[in-house]
């Protein structure tokens, strides 16, 4: 049998208003919530930097990154690698490494992003 909500006192119907979006935030959640980056698969960019990371997560040129201690990691991004690594020179200071896909960037490419 369906309940007619018009009929109910306001505080029954706040109280299923209240149910409701305590139910659907509590569906996004687990929905949504945050994984470790490691859980979500191999990361795109990988870089050491020379001293530990001042953050656990940072924005650097709109690059989401992960840190501990002296690794950061971030997902694939639309700018170029140089830029990437740049930017994360700018927020954390010296990169001693940093791997695209797999791959280190060479010596006078990360020689331009510490410059």
């Amino acid at each position: 049998m369906m309940t007619n909500t018009l009929s109910l006192p306001r505080t029954g119907k706040l109280a299923i208003l209240a149910s409701a979006l305590v139910y659907t935030g509590a569906m996004l959640g687990v929905a949504t919530g945050a994984a470790p980056v490691e859980a979500a698969g191999a990361p795109f960019y990988t870089a050491k930097l020379a001293a530990p990371a001042s953050d656990v997560r940072a924005v650097a040129d709109g690059v989401a990154w992960a840190c501990k201690d002296e690794t950061c990691v971030a997902n694939k991004t639309s700018a170029r690698p140089l830029r990437v690594c740049r930017g994360l020179n700018r927020k954390f200071g010296e990169v001693a490494e940093f791997k695209v896909n797999g791959e280190l960037l060479a010596a006078d490419e990360l020689a331009k992003c510490n410059g």
